[in-house]
This record gives structure tokens, C-alpha cells and sequence, in this order.
């Protein structure tokens, strides 16, 4: 094989297909996108399967397209396999044809609540002993309670049903090789393996009614799981034959885009809500809300503890103190010193799962004088998110060797910088974030360890001594706050 080797690379995602070609030298030469709609009822959040592989089919053409476009000399036989990632915590239910039954449940929809209570009701040791066993919360989203609903509410559709997927991107890999396959990330969502011996378990699936038969073959996601079929083949414009892999869901494939492969190295997303995800020996089974995933890509377990709020504060503050206006809300923060002039935020607008849980908890502003100014309450609101973190850091048992930070907060460098002062830490923020879970992926197939770190960009933020004292004085009263006004409503 002559010239440049390829990898090509999905996300399939809730709302969106992406599709990027990378090179062997981390470069990605051709992409491709495609919108991908919700069905939303009441609580219910499904998925048409047929749009994804209709859309995923259309994504491959383009991306190709472009690819031969760019280079004359580019050949789908240099293309060295196909890898995924995607949404998790689905129910995609297929017949023996591997024909869907029925959409796609997806993980946001929790109609499972009552088969939720009859699992821990039928399960020896009831929601402790399943924490223990499956590394996360028995809840009605999971999807072994939905199939558990699925059998009692549409008997007829599930008795059609001969195989279960758990990740979106595993009814394409179907799709495209004919085969069932989970990784073991995504599958740790199922609500039925065994996180620590990364096997479906079947004394579970037995308590729920479900035949463990129904699940598929388990893998690592650097594993080649199958090819390319001459049906697909014609349909895509890939090359029959060409290797897919097992891929990684996508919570899995983020923390291994960020470079956290190992205990003592935390990533922070400041999305519209946001998490701290890391990597330890054991799942997280004594805080808030975190999910816990098997890695496959490196020993141990990812961890991702979600906070509901971060990018909506900055958003909320930037609409109330700066019209909207990011770059004069920019200008505000700076205006203000560390410390926001002994203004300090609880930044609890919608309530939160960490480092404190409850849903009812609303945010406060405290410390309020005539001297206050808007540019203090914008600061303290961005400071009342870093102060939450910290709290949050602090009950992990590693210590930070790294801190990194993605999101589309990341864009405002005053909180960068906020940030490395609360936390004592250095932050490393990435300017190319949203290229590095394709590269990641792409690393895999390639058997390229270092390919993320080679085209990484980033800047790095230093934490400030006279910064670092300011909220060092400050942090015990925000730990304070939440006691003092959590019985406000």
C-alpha cells in the first residue's frame, strides 16, 4: 500500500452524524456532517435506527467525495479501517434480519421507573449489591429495566426481538459487517454487565426476565470486530473488506481525546452543564450521580461526575449583566479583581448532582455591598462555578497531576484562568478540542499511541499567587453557603 494510510471516523451523536477521513499523520483531510432528528412525546426520546444508517451512508459518500476531490491519487483500499463512537445507554432492538422493531429508546428517557424498582426488588441485594456489581445507579433510563418494559408494554414487538445493541454506533457497525458487537465503555450503561469483570451477568439479566442471549459479543474498542460487506460496500463507497472496529461510546472516547488515561489526571467540560471525568482503579460508587465505565483502552475505570451548572451561568450572567454581549462581559470579569470585592455567587440555578445533590437547591448571591458593581456579580457568578469544581475536586482521592479543560467555557479565557487559581493547578485548555476524539480514535487503528499529543494545540494557564490566597480566603464561606441556603427555596 502506497501513500498515506487513512482512517475514517464517526461520531454518531443525538442531533448530529459527523464523518472525518483522518491520515497517519493525525491530519484530518475530508469531513462530513448530518443532521439526525428526536422523537420527543411526554418523556418519551427515541430515534429512527434507519435515519442513522441512511444518513451515516450519505456522511461516507461526501466525506469520500471530498477526499478524492482534495487528492486525486486517494483510493478507499488505503483507507486502514472504519472506527466509531456514540451516544450510550440506548435500546436498539433488531430482529433476526438485524432489522430494527421498533426506535430506538434513548438514554435520556426514563419510562423504565417501575421495572427499575421490580429489578432491585428481584435482584439478591437489591440497588446496593447492584452499584457494587454494575458500577452505576439502578435507575429507570438504564436500558435493562426498558427492556424489562418493552417485554410487559409491547409484548408483541418484543417477542421479535433476537438482538439488543446498546450504543447507536453499534447498530451501524451491524450495518456494516453483520455482525452484533458492544464495547465494553458503552455496554457499562446497560444496566447489565459486570463493570469489573467486563462480562454481561447473568444472574442480573435472569432477576429482570431478559434472555442474556438477546446482548451483544463484548470487546475492547481497539478491537477489529469485522469488515466491510459487499452490500455495504455499494452503499457507502467503502472498500469490501475494510476492517471496522469496535469503537468506544462517547463519554469514552472524550476522556481519551483529553489525554486522561490514568489516576491523578481530571478533564473538565464546562458545556451548557458540565463534568469532571478521570480514571481510577476502582468506579466511583460514593458520589453524586457519577457514572463509572469500563475504559478498554487502558486500565481502569473512567469516572465522570456531572455538574448541572457551568456554561448556562456564564450564559445567564452574560445576558443580565452584559446584554449578551460575551466580549463586554470579557471585559467585566477582568475589570474585577480575584475575589469579585467579597462578592460571592452560589451557582446553583437548576439545582445540582455535585459536589452537593439536590434538585431543588436554587443559587444566591452574598456579600453584596454599595461598592458591588456589575462586574463583580459577572465574576463572582463564573467564580461560584470554579468554587463548586473545587469543592468537587476535592472528595476525589487523587490528587491533580493534570488538569485539562474543554467546553465551549473554555473560550472564555478570564475563567481559564479563574480556574488555575482555584484549583492551584495548572489547566490545559485545547484549542483544536473539537477535531481530538476523531485523532483518538484514528490512534487506535493506526496502533498510534501518540498521534493525540502530536497535533495537539493548547495554551496553559498558570495559577496566580495573589489570586490563589484571595480564594483560599474566600473558600471556606462558599463551602458555607450551601448549608446556610439550602432550605431557601
Amino acid at each position: 500500500m502506497h501513500g498515506a494510510r487513512y482512517a475514517a471516523v464517526f461520531d454518531s451523536g443525538t442531533t448530529a452524524l459527523k464523518g472525518a477521513l483522518v491520515n497517519d499523520s493525525g491530519r484530518i483531510v475530508a469531513s462530513a456532517s448530518g443532521d439526525l432528528d428526536l422523537i420527543v412525546d411526554d418523556g418519551v426520546r427515541e430515534q429512527d435506527p434507519h435515519q442513522w444508517w441512511r444518513v451515516m451512508c450519505e456522511v461516507a459518500q461526501a466525506m469520500l467525495h471530498n477526499a478524492a476531490h482534495d487528492d486525486p491519487d486517494f483510493d478507499t483500499t488505503r483507507i486502514a479501517g472504519i472506527i466509531f463512537s456514540g451516544q450510550m445507554q440506548d435500546v436498539i432492538a433488531l430482529d433476526t434480519d438485524l432489522n430494527p422493531v421498533r426506535n430506538a429508546i434513548l438514554y435520556s428517557d426514563g419510562r423504565a421507573e417501575i421495572q427499575a424498582r421490580a429489578l432491585a426488588d428481584a435482584y439478591a441485594g437489591g440497588h446496593e449489591r447492584f452499584l457494587d456489581v454494575v458500577g452505576n445507579r439502578l435507575e429507570g433510563c438504564l436500558p435493562l429495566p426498558k427492556l424489562m418494559w418493552m417485554r410487559d408494554k409491547e409484548p408483541d414487538t418484543f417477542a421479535q426481538v433476537a438482538h439488543v445493541l446498546i450504543s447507536s454506533k453499534d447498530y451501524l457497525i451491524a450495518r456494516l459487517t453483520g455482525v452484533c458487537v458492544g464495547d465494553v465503555a458503552a455496554c457499562s450503561t446497560a444496566g447489565a454487565m459486570n463493570i469489573h469483570t467486563e462480562q454481561w451477568d447473568e444472574e442480573l439479566c435472569t432477576a429482570a426476565g431478559i434472555d442474556v442471549a438477546l446482548l451483544p459479543e463484548l470487546h475492547k474498542p481497539q478491537d477489529v470486530v469485522g469488515s466491510v460487506t459487499a452490500t455495504a460496500a455499494a452503499v457507502t463507497g467503502f472498500a469490501a473488506g475494510t476492517a471496522i472496529y469496535a469503537g468506544i461510546g462517547d463519554a469514552g472516547a472524550t476522556t481519551f481525546a483529553s489525554g486522561v488515561s490514568r489516576p491523578g489526571q481530571y478533564n473538565i467540560n464546562l458545556g451548557t452543564s458540565g463534568w469532571i471525568a478521570t480514571v481510577s482503579p476502582e468506579p466511583f460508587v460514593n458520589k453524586p450521580g457519577a457514572a463509572n465505565l469500563a475504559f478498554g483502552v487502558a486500565n481502569g475505570f473512567v469516572n465522570a461526575v456531572p455538574f448541572l451548572n457551568a456554561g448556562d451561568v456564564h450564559r445567564w450572567a452574560t445576558g443580565l449583566f452584559a446584554d449578551g454581549d460575551y466580549t463586554r462581559a470579557h471585559e467585566l470579569i477582568t475589570a474585577s479583581e480575584p475575589g469579585a470585592n467579597g462578592v460571592l455567587c452560589l451557582p446553583y440555578l437548576v439545582g445540582e448532582r455535585f459536589p452537593v445533590m439536590n434538585p431543588t437547591v436554587r443559587g444566591a448571591f452574598v456579600g453584596l455591598s454599595p461598592a458591588a458593581s456589575c462586574a463583580d456579580m459577572l465574576r463572582a457568578a463564573l467564580e461560584g462555578v470554579a468554587f463548586s469544581i473545587r469543592q468537587g475536586m476535592e472528595s476525589f482521592d487523587e490528587p491533580p497531576t493534570s488538569i485539562s479543560l474543554i467546553g465551549g467555557g473554555a473560550r472564555e479565557a478570564a475563567w481559564c484562568q479563574i480556574l488555575a487559581d482555584m484549583l492551584h493547578h495548572s489547566v490545559e485548555v485545547f484549542a483544536n478540542a473539537d477535531i481530538l476524539p476523531a485523532v483518538a480514535l484514528a490512534s487506535l487503528v493506526f496502533d498510534r499511541p501518540d498521534l493525540v499529543a502530536a497535533v495537539r494545540e493548547s495554551t496553559v494557564y498558570q495559577p496566580e499567587p495573589s489570586a490563589m490566597r484571595a480564594y483560599d480566603t474566600l473558600y471556606p464561606r462558599f463551602v458555607a453557603l450551601y448549608p446556610s441556603l439550602a432550605a431557601l427555596k
